[in-house]
């Protein structure tokens, strides 16, 4: 047996129950995970609530996780290997992270080696995923360009600025709240930018042009006035939902984005994240190339506060349970 959260049905959340469970069994070409810490995500909110299509309840939630290895029938995998598992339809599909073990596919696992605490390690896979997937592949962010990070204080702004900043790009971000600017002025931005909703006429009073690429983590709230923040064949990537809205009342492509402008939106899987690319991010953190925003450290025991805190948007960073 195991302990496990469990999402036992739509709603608050305190429909989350911490029960004993059998430990999963293991299928050919999946993996048994001892899971050491997870990452909480804001998409974990919208299933819980009933939001993510096709999930039925109850279920064991959790999109990512790390852990070390039980059980690999297929040998790909020695006992005790450090893996980190993400997405792939945990935590939804099937049982996720949740819980003191989880079973997963084995082509979402990906293997890394590390000195670092389970409390950092668990606030990178999903995080990493985004991020890198955002810049690189959505936006395919270059040295010289500048980026506009809508959401900055979050933990994927925080981080995509770092990372934006090693690329060579100037970065500008932006907050809601002025006693977050200087944090984001210490993590690297060149630039801090209040957001009231519309920022686009302050932007421009910086860059006349408007800039190469904007990540745009706020979503449909802000997505129009984003778009008027780019200049001659910029991209606006949308990948976060942090204002909570999945649709807008109205859009008119051939209005609201620039002629020769460009508009994607970026929902990373685990074939977006390399095993190469996760090792040598974690060693950079490591070495300390990298800083991680971890605002909170949760027990498993504690799975509804850890919910209650990220629903009422207190964090400053990423959430983390560890086992």
């Amino acid at each position: 047996m195991m302990k496990a959260a469990i999402t036992t049905k739509a709603g608050a959340p305190l429909v989350i129950e911490i029960r004993q469970v059998p430990i999963p069994e293991v299928k050919s070409d999946w993996v048994l995970i001892k899971v050491k810490a997870f990452g909480l995500n804001r998409s974990e909110i919208f299933t819980r609530k009933g939001d993510s299509p096709n999930v039925a309840f109850p279920r064991i939630q959790g999109i990512e996780c790390v852990g070390i290895v039980e059980v690999d029938p297929s040998g790909t995998y020695s006992k005790g290997q450090q893996v980190a598992a993400i997405m792939g339809g945990m935590g939804r599909s099937f049982d996720g992270g949740y819980a003191e073990y989880t079973a997963v596919p084995l082509s979402i696992v990906f293997p890394f080696r590390s000195g670092l605490p389970w409390s950092t390690l668990g606030a990178i896979p999903e995080m990493f995923q985004t991020v890198s997937g955002s810049l690189n592949q959505a936006l395919e962010l270059a040295r010289g360009e500048t980026l506009l990070i809508r959401g900055g204080t979050s933990s994927i702004g925080m981080l995509a600025c770092q990372l934006a900043k090693s690329m060579g790009a100037t970065v500008i971000s932006t907050t809601r709240n002025a006693d977050k600017e200087l944090a984001l002025k210490e993590n690297g931005a060149d630039y801090v930018l209040r957001d009231n909703g519309s920022i686009s006429n302050d932007l421009h009073k910086l860059f006349p042009d408007g800039v190469n690429k904007v990540l745009e983590l706020i979503g449909t709230r802000t997505l129009k006035d984003s778009l008027k923040c780019i200049g001659f064949k910029g991209t606006v990537c949308m990948t976060g939902i942090l204002g909570n809205e999945w649709t807008m009342n109205s859009f008119t492509p051939m209005g609201d984005i620039p002629s020769l402008g460009r508009l994607t939106v970026y929902m990373g899987e685990s074939k977006n994240l390399s095993k190469a690319l996760l090792q040598d991010f974690i060693d950079d953190v490591e070495k300390g190339n990298i800083t991680l925003n971890i605002d909170s450290i949760f027990k498993l025991d504690e799975i509804v506060a850890a919910h209650e805190y990220m629903e009422g948007n207190l964090a400053k960073g990423k959430l983390v349970v560890v086992l």
